[in-house]
């Protein structure tokens, strides 16, 4: 195979535009930051407060990011609800929540939870997705669900266990 060098040079002058061009975009998937940490940090307290498991800070940024644009008023909010926790000395969910007076403060709360619980922004098609695995409807059966695999005997079992040859049997 012969390649002249005009064809190398316009070759590798092209690969280089394309990694200099490309190199400076966000990876697939990857999306400005959600929100700023300011506004993350009382976010996640709140969770704390209203949902009664380990939280995982990567989907919380996602969740309060998707917080501040469907709830205008959600940094008002998360301070009401908070007070309202520190009025009550409530320290789980079950302390302060019917103290919440219904409307708007008891539709964001329940909102919270339900993000945090399905992973996703409602029930509705065109919900924004947070997380599938950090969401924790998925986390009470990670342990029994069997994961998707074509192992030869079970999940994430992608060998034979070698058959030892000795003994050998003696005729």
């Amino acid at each position: 195979m012969a390649i002249s060098r005009r064809k190398f040079l316009l070759g590798t002058m092209t690969v280089s535009a394309a990694w200099v061009g490309w190199g400076g975009m966000p990876a697939w998937g990857e999306r400005a930051a959600p929100a700023a940490a300011g506004a993350v940090a009382p976010f996640m307290q709140l969770s704390s407060l209203l949902v009664n498991h380990q939280l995982d800070a990567a989907v919380g940024a996602r969740i309060a990011a998707a917080a501040a644009a469907t709830y205008p008023a959600s940094a008002d909010m998360i301070g009401a609800i908070a007070d309202i926790a520190r009025k009550q000395n409530g320290h789980a969910v079950e302390d302060f929540f019917d103290a919440i007076p219904a409307g708007p403060l008891r539709d964001f709360a329940h909102w919270v939870i339900f993000a945090w619980y399905t992973g996703c922004s409602s029930a509705h098609k065109d919900a924004q997705v947070f997380s599938y695995e950090g969401a924790l409807t998925y986390r009470t059966t990670a342990d029994a669900v069997a994961i998707p695999s074509y192992g030869f005997s079970g999940p994430n079992l992608w060998h034979r266990s070698i058959v030892p040859l000795f003994p050998m049997p003696r005729f």
